[in-house]
């Protein structure tokens, strides 16, 4: 039985794709393994430091942009980093793993979208 908390104020989904993502070290694509509304866990074998600064492109395919988000890297081990966004996604544009189509557009900040 896990007696380890949950720290999270959002859940997060189990997801499978590719996200573009800018660091002190560098700017590398890499696999999101899991999303949720707060932050995002990346697998990478690339060592990016706890507490660093990131941004992060999720590619968003119904509109042909992709969301920016700024973050912190919370957490590192040997499979990749877990990181807290600055600003939770809206819970419009995210749901249930999927990216929800109706209606998103208009929930994001147009300067989180990048064409």
């Amino acid at each position: 039985m896990n007696t380890v908390p949950n720290r999270r104020q959002f859940p997060r989904h189990r997801a499978l794709f590719s996200a573009k993502y800018t660091a002190r070290e560098g700017t590398y694509r890499d696999l999101i393994k899991d999303i949720g509304a707060g932050g995002v866990f990346l697998c990478t074998r690339r060592k990016i430091l706890q507490g660093r600064t990131i941004n992060i492109q999720i590619p968003i395919f119904a509109f042909k942009k992709r969301l920016s988000l700024m973050g912190t890297v919370v957490r590192c081990n040997a499979k990749g980093f877990a990181v807290m966004f600055d600003k939770p996604i809206a819970d419009k544009i995210f749901r249930r793993g999927d990216w929800w189509l109706k209606g998103a557009e208009d929930s994001l900040d147009p300067e989180g979208l990048k064409n």
